[in-house]
């Protein structure tokens, strides 16, 4: 496997985050941590993660926190307005998202952090 870095967008406090960090950190894999939190993804961000995961901004919307049901559980959003409340809100954002190169998973289960792992996909 090359040295690529990977990239997880990790909230400290969410155990699947912590579980994926400690599998890339139990397989020696350069990452670079960005708490999503302190430091949200733009819009622009969100977009490019949304293509490399193959979802739509609806799908990775997390509806059970406490700020969609109060803003936003009565509404069908647009992707649009998923994006927004997502920047304007990243606790919504579902999580850990990893990159590497091209190629991003959500870490539910952490386990499919190793998918990113296998060279041959890259």
């Amino acid at each position: 496997m090359s040295a690529e870095l990977f990239r997880i967008y990790h909230n400290a406090s969410c155990s699947k985050s912590r579980s994926t960090c400690a599998i890339l950190a139990e397989k020696g894999i350069p990452t670079e941590v960005v708490e999503y939190l302190k430091t949200p993804p733009t819009r622009a961000e969100l977009q490019r993660l949304l293509s490399l995961l193959g979802m739509q901004a609806s799908e990775l919307v997390r509806r059970d926190e406490e700020v969609f049901r109060e803003h936003f559980a009565d509404r069908d959003l647009s992707e649009d307005e998923c994006l927004d409340a997502m920047v304007a809100h990243p606790i919504l954002i579902e999580r850990p998202i990893v990159v590497r190169g091209n190629r991003a998973v959500i870490g539910r289960p952490p386990e499919r952090v190793l998918e990113l792992m296998d060279d041959s996909k890259i």
